[in-house]
C-alpha cells in the first residue's frame, strides 16, 4: 500500500505541488512533517497557540523525521492545504463549512489526507461536537465517525497505549462534560483513517510552556508523535 504522502503527492500534480505551504514547496519538499492549521470562516480556529511547537519539539526529540519547526496556519478553502500530509483542525464553537471548505475538505480525505480534530470543549453535546458531527455526516453519511478500537494501530504507531487514549488533565479536572473519555472516533476510507476526531481537548493538554516539560512524570506529548507517525505511514 502506498503511503499517505505518496499517495498525496501523486495526486497533488505539478500545479498542487507548486502550492505547498511555505519553504515544504521546494522540489516536492526537504521535509517529511509540516503541522498545518485549518483556518476556517466560522467559530474561533486559533486555539492552544503553543501546542504546535510543543508537538514539533516530540517530534524532534523521539524521531529521525525531517520536521519544518513553523507551524502554517492555511485556510481550508484554500486548494493550499491538499498537499499537506497533515492537517489541524480545533475550536469550541460553531462548525459551519462555506461550500469552498467543504469540498476541500472532502477532497482532501477521499484522497489520502489525514486530519486531526480536536474538540477543545472536550464535551460530546457541545457546539463544536454537535456542528463539526453535522458537517462530517453531511459529506461522509450518516455515522462516518465510528469508535476507534483499543487495537486500532494507531495506539501502537510508535509508542504502545494498550488502554486506548490516554486521559488528559482538561478531562479529569471536571471540564466539559465531566466525563473521562475512552475512546476516540474516526472516518475511514479506503482503508485509512481520514480523520481523527477527539472530545478529549489534547490541544489543551499539550499547550504547555516547554520550560515547564521537564517537571512532567509523563511526557504528555508521546501520544501527538504516535498520531503523526500513523497520518504519515498508515
Amino acid at each position: 500500500m502506498l503511503s499517505r504522502r505518496t499517495l498525496l503527492q501523486g495526486f497533488g500534480s505539478a500545479a498542487l505541488a507548486a502550492a505547498l505551504p511555505g519553504r515544504a514547496a521546494a522540489a516536492g519538499g526537504p521535509y517529511d512533517f509540516w503541522f498545518t492549521r485549518l483556518m476556517y470562516e466560522s467559530g474561533d480556529w486559533d486555539v492552544d497557540q503553543r501546542m504546535p511547537s510543543n508537538l514539533i519539539d516530540a517530534l524532534l526529540q523521539y524521531t529521525t523525521l525531517r520536521v519544518d519547526a513553523v507551524e502554517h496556519v492555511v485556510p481550508l478553502a484554500d486548494p493550499r492545504m491538499l498537499a499537506a500530509p497533515f492537517c489541524y483542525m480545533a475550536g469550541h464553537k460553531l462548525v459551519e463549512f462555506n461550500p469552498d471548505e467543504r469540498a476541500n475538505f472532502a477532497r482532501y480525505v477521499k484522497n489520502g489526507g489525514f486530519v486531526f480534530v480536536d474538540d477543545c470543549n472536550h464535551d460530546i453535546d457541545g457546539l463544536f461536537a454537535k456542528s463539526f458531527e453535522t458537517e462530517m455526516n453531511g459529506l461522509f453519511g450518516a455515522d462516518c465517525l465510528q469508535k476507534l478500537p483499543k487495537d486500532h494501530p494507531i495506539y501502537r504507531a510508535f509508542f504502545k497505549f494498550d488502554d486506548g487514549p490516554p486521559a488528559t488533565s482538561i478531562e479529569l479536572n471536571g471540564w466539559g462534560d465531566d466525563l473521562v473519555h475512552a475512546y476516540l472516533k474516526g472516518i475511514t476510507v479506503d482503508g485509512r483513517l481520514g480523520v481523527l476526531y477527539s472530545n478529549k481537548d489534547f490541544g489543551c493538554e499539550w499547550d504547555f510552556d516547554w520550560r515547564n516539560k521537564r517537571f512532567q512524570a509523563e511526557d504528555l506529548s508521546k501520544f501527538a508523535v504516535n498520531i503523526v507517525t500513523y497520518a504519515l505511514t498508515a
